[in-house]
């Protein structure tokens, strides 16, 4: 007996060969079934080539920089795609896929919004509109031919917790690395100003400041936005910030404890990474040059309190010219309290009236109060997201 299961398996297949020559285009307008194209790179895919009938590694040798670690892997980056109905499930049908090859995704609500990067196969916590994937190679022989990706309705996965309150005291270290390539092939500058993070689950593509963080001294006197474009610096897989039942990796620690922090100070894991190497440090977060030093006025090595701003919702402003001063008030008379950085997501809670500011995207009176005492000229921001912000 022929089962619904079998035939959709075989059409997948069938479907999945004549793929495997050359990846067709997706097919126009919104659809719940489509082929990815893996043969279109462009300069926000890292390290991936298209070549004998297969995505492969374009260059064995090259290794990110910021995860200081010997294992050669790159990303494609697929375009965004409207879904036809909208789901909280893809699955991800492949053909001639080695070891080391993972589909991710993550979902656009109807504000605008990204959810996670989680793995192909796992549900989202409620039903998107849009989706995007992204293929990760790992190793130098990776490679896979093709893929078709398919929405649906699934088990919802528990909901994430809101932003507000969700603030870590993490370790944070110096990125440095000045002319490396970031995971996501942002290549860093002098001074840079972003921030990494040991799992891709909140890596922004290039250029974006889809996953924001808002990084503080201990002491809350100086602040940065900054959005996330590399991952380590010691682990990948380690979304520590996310409660046990969505967290990737290490579900036993408590919510909000690094893993090389709990291997370093408790000696968790032997005292050991995800690859073997003893952690030499509790880093939860690497910092750009721009915000260690003109963000947060570090000297050295330091805890800081973050904020992992795209798990929670709400007003979003995206500047679009930085690093921009976070101002005490309303005016650039006010004391500086550091910076967001551009690109970056920021939360707006309400807005005053103050100095006029002639910024890229305006004149105007507005001051967005992002934080307890900390505004920003509306003339830099190049966006909202999430709603209309009020007046305070």
């Amino acid at each position: 007996m022929v089962t619904t299961r079998t035939m959709l398996v075989s059409a997948f297949a069938a479907l999945l060969l004549g793929l495997t020559a050359a990846p067709a285009a997706a097919a126009p307008g919104p659809d719940n079934t489509w082929p990815a194209n893996l043969s279109i790179l462009s300069d926000d895919d890292v390290n991936v080539t298209w070549t004998g009938g297969a995505l492969r590694i374009a260059d064995p040798s090259e290794v990110p920089d910021g995860q200081r670690a010997p294992i050669v892997s790159g990303m494609l980056l697929l375009a965004p795609h409207t879904l036809a109905t909208p789901a909280n499930l893809v699955r991800a049908f492949t053909t001639s896929a080695t070891t080391g090859v993972d589909v991710e995704y993550r979902g656009q609500g109807p504000d605008g919004t990204w959810t996670e990067w989680t793995p192909a196969g796992t549900a989202l916590a409620a039903d998107v509109p849009a989706v995007q994937a992204r293929i990760v190679l790992t190793g130098a022989s990776a490679a896979i031919s093709a893929v078709v990706l398919v929405a649906s309705a699934g088990p919802a996965a528990p909901a994430r917790l809101a932003a507000v309150g969700n603030v870590y005291r993490v370790y944070a270290t110096r990125e440095g690395l000045v002319g490396g390539t970031t995971a996501n092939g942002h290549v860093i500058v002098s001074r840079d100003h972003f921030v990494a993070l040991p799992s891709r689950r909140g890596l922004a593509p290039k250029g974006t400041g889809d996953y924001t963080v808002r990084v503080c001294t201990t002491s809350g006197s100086r602040c940065e936005f900054a959005p996330v474009w590399d991952v380590g610096p010691w682990n990948t897989t380690d979304d520590y910030w996310n409660p046990a039942a969505t967290r990737q990796s290490w579900k036993d620690l408590p919510q909000g404890r690094p893993e090389a922090q709990a291997a370093y100070q408790s000696g968790y894991n032997g005292g050991k990474d995800q690859f073997g190497r003893a952690v030499g440090n509790p880093a939860g977060i690497d910092l750009g040059d721009g915000v260690f030093w003109d963000g947060l006025l570090l000297t050295d090595n330091s805890w800081v309190d973050v904020a992992y701003l795209w798990t929670g919702s709400g007003v979003r402003g995206v500047v679009g010219s930085g690093p921009l001063n976070i101002r005490a008030g309303a005016g650039t008379s006010f004391a500086s309290k550091g910076f967001a950085a551009t690109y970056a997501q920021v939360p707006i809670e309400c807005w005053v009236t103050g100095q006029s500011v002639a910024g890229p995207y305006g004149t105007t009176t507005r001051w967005d109060r992002i934080g307890s005492g900390q505004y920003i000229s509306h003339s830099y921001v190049s966006k909202t997201t999430g709603g209309t912000a009020p007046a305070c």
